[in-house]
This record gives C-alpha cells, structure tokens and sequence, in this order.
C-alpha cells in the first residue's frame, strides 16, 4: 500500500501541492485525473524521488520514503511523462540498462526483453537508437524499460499518449492483470473515458488540492443523471470556478 499523509511541495511561494492524504491500495488501479498543471506529475515525482515533498510522510508498504528510498525505488516501475530521455541508447542498451539497476536475474532478462519487445512490436527494432524513434516508438521503449523487472507498483505518467490502438489495448489489459495478481498501478491521465475503463478509484485533484477520492460509482451518486463529464468539469473546470465565484 502506497500512503500520502499531510504531502505539500512549494516552488518559492507557489504551492504545487496542498497537504494531500490518500491511500493506494494492494490489488487497485488508481487514477489521478486532472487538467494540466494540477499536480498529477508532482505526486508521482515525489513518489519516485525524483523530487522531495516540502513537508509530509509517504509510506510504501509501511516503508517511510524518506528513509528507504533506494528500498522502494526497487519496488517501482517508472513511466515519465516524456519519453525523449536517454536519446542516444539504442533500445536495447536502454533496457539493459535498467535491467542493471534492479538486478534483473540475467538467466530471465533476455525471455522478458524479448516477450515485452514482441507484445510491443518493437522487436525489430530493438537495436535502432531511441532519437531514431516516433514518439509511439519511444513510449514503447520507455513503458518496456519500466516493466523489465517486473516491480510491484507501477507509477505511470499519461502512459497512453501516443500508442497506437493495439499497444493502448495491450497495455490496459497489462493494468487490469497486474492489479488482479494483488499489485499495485497508479497513473495520471485527463482523459475520462481512460479513467472510467480501468479505475478502481479515483483522485481529482486541482491546482495542486485533491478534491473527490472514490469509486466512480460513489461520484456518480453525488451527481445523479449527470455524466462523467459533466461531472468532472464541475469540480474541476471553469465551470466550477463560475460557481465558487
């Protein structure tokens, strides 16, 4: 279980992130929805150390981040919002790479590499360089990097942005297996319709606050005959900003 309590992050006097609490569940696919610049990506940073949170305690299967963070780096699988990282690797050298990082028995690394490289239709390619890459391409690769130790929670930033059909649908259904063996997915998408397929619960957050934590169930009940839209362009919108005003 992934847990935020009391989290901010400031830039100066710019509040990136407002004291969030919430809970991530073992065994769940959990949504971060948002417009952007609402602090999905700054959650998910702070999870994967990549920044510190300004005040706060994350805990990850009751390991506090701030003491164990090579520990649970080990534990996370990491999709960043770009994929233009690591240009001049080839694919390969990319998954090796990481492969390195978590000690990824070599006896099993080259049958991963190979079945992710062949669900991801990248195979072919695998020793072009990633600058040679679509920007599809190179969010296979980076998706394919992320999943080559097969880590427990996966942390993926709008990991559909540019995957074609096939890969968008293989990857899904990847979430829902992952999260039924009892792992652990969270991601950041905008796109509601993602979102409403794939999330046992979800985090609207804006300007940095998390307004609504539920089922999408239990937000349609506070909004009865309104779809999801609607819904969310009223918590979270311009519309809801009319409202307050």
């Amino acid at each position: 279980m992934i847990e935020f309590k009391q989290v901010s992050k400031l830039y100066g006097e710019k509040e990136a992130l407002r004291s969030l609490n919430v809970q991530i569940r073992d065994g769940e696919i959990f949504g971060l929805i948002g417009h952007n610049g609402a602090g999905k990506t700054t959650v998910i940073s702070i999870l994967t150390s990549i920044i510190e949170a300004s005040s706060g305690e994350i805990y990850v299967d009751d390991l506090l981040l701030e003491e164990h963070r090579d520990k649970i780096k080990r534990k996370i699988g990491y999709v960043p919002d770009s994929p233009d990282i690591f240009l001049t690797l080839t694919a390969n050298e990319y998954w090796h790479f990481l492969a390195h990082l978590y000690e990824v028995p070599k006896d099993s690394l080259e049958a991963r590499i190979e079945k992710l490289s062949q669900l991801f239709a990248l195979s072919e390619q695998k020793n072009d360089t990633i600058d040679s890459f679509s920007h599809g391409m190179r969010q296979k690769a980076i998706i394919i990097g992320a999943l080559i130790s097969d880590p427990d929670i996966w942390v993926l930033d709008e990991p559909l942005t540019g995957l074609d059909p096939q890969a968008s649908f293989d990857l899904k259904e990847m979430m829902r297996e992952h999260a039924k063996n009892g792992k652990t997915v969270l991601f950041s998408t905008h796109v509601l319709s993602v979102a409403e397929q794939l999330c046992h619960r979800i985090g609207i957050l804006k300007e940095g606050q998390l307004l609504f934590v539920g089922t999408l169930e239990e937000l349609k009940q506070q909004y009865p005959g309104q779809d999801l839209e609607t819904i969310y362009l009223k918590i979270a919108g311009r519309q809801a900003e009319t409202e307050v005003s």
